[in-house]
């Protein structure tokens, strides 16, 4: 006979705080996005007046329109884009073929490679020097510049090499070399398939830099045609250079669809985001956990 435990008085009263403390949390965490998403749709009379507080006001497309007629954010936008995609294929192939060697016993020079390695997450050269070799390359004012200088990050390098370590077992690299199995066709066939997990965490973690960064951006380019997204952002809702020029209802007018911009910027600058993680959410906490404790 199944008899129900009876919690105490303290039990409850302790679970009662946990969720009051997390249902906080949830709505401070949650507010800001929910307000942010009310007025992207809301009227820019309404967002600038501050009445948007929790649904659209006088709900309207217009900070959308406004945001996809302009040409330079469509161009941003793409860049971005192509950053993002080209950055994450070039920084994952790149980080998995330092780091598997570097979790392979039979590699010689291992320790010092993987010293040296460190040594740069720890000391850097700086921004000029940075500067001067990325311009001796002949890479400024060119995609490049954003896809080769940070290209592998020395911690995703530390997930991937301690989850090798731990999900790959030598023996499998034994048994192919016996087969007649190369290197490269054991990555390919053996390595790869059993790491979809650090693949993923490795891809959702670059993507998001890639997505978010826009000093080197700043700092190598010149044309307007290579910019990203957030270089057009800061231009187009920080700089407003055009403001001079307008009478004082135009720079009004302005100014009340450049705050609608910014939230409806925020939402579709997310959206890329947004859409990588559901297919990558049930691989990140496994990877995570694995690339990270065990070793």
């Amino acid at each position: 006979m199944n008899r129900a435990i009876r919690e105490s008085y303290g039990d409850r009263l302790f679970l009662f705080v946990v969720y009051l403390v997390l249902s906080i949390v949830l709505v401070v965490a949650l507010y800001p996005l929910v307000f942010i998403v009310s007025s992207s749709f809301s009227s820019p009379s309404a967002v600038s007046g501050g009445r948007v507080w929790l649904w659209p006001i006088e709900p309207t497309l217009l900070g959308y329109k406004a945001a996809f007629q302009n040409g330079q954010i469509v161009t941003g936008y793409a860049n971005s884009l192509f950053y993002m995609i080209s950055g994450t294929a070039i920084s994952v192939t790149l980080t998995i073929m330092l780091a598997y060697p570097l979790a392979r016993r039979t590699f010689a020079g291992r320790k010092g490679l993987m010293m040296f390695t460190v040594f740069t997450m720890l000391f850097s050269g700086g921004l000029i020097p940075t500067y001067m070799v990325v311009k001796t390359l002949g890479l400024i004012d060119t995609r490049w510049a954003l896809l080769l200088p940070n290209a592998v990050w020395v911690w995703q390098v530390i997930i991937a090499r301690t989850y090798f370590q731990s999900s790959i077992p030598e023996e499998l690299a034994e048994a192919s070399e016996m087969d007649g199995c190369s290197d490269f066709r054991f990555i390919r066939s053996v390595v790869l398939p059993l790491s979809k997990p650090i693949v993923a965490v490795l891809a959702l973690m670059y993507a998001v830099g890639q997505w978010n960064a826009y000093f080197d951006a700043l700092i190598y380019l010149k044309s307007n045609d290579l910019f990203p997204l957030q270089l057009f952002l800061r231009s187009i809702l920080i700089l407003n250079a055009n403001a001079g020029t307008m009478d004082t209802g135009q720079i009004a007018e302005q100014q009340q669809l450049a705050s609608l911009m910014k939230y409806s910027l925020i939402v579709v600058s997310s959206l890329p985001v947004l859409m990588i993680y559901p297919f990558v959410q049930r691989y990140f906490v496994q990877g995570m956990l694995i690339g990270s404790v065990k070793g």
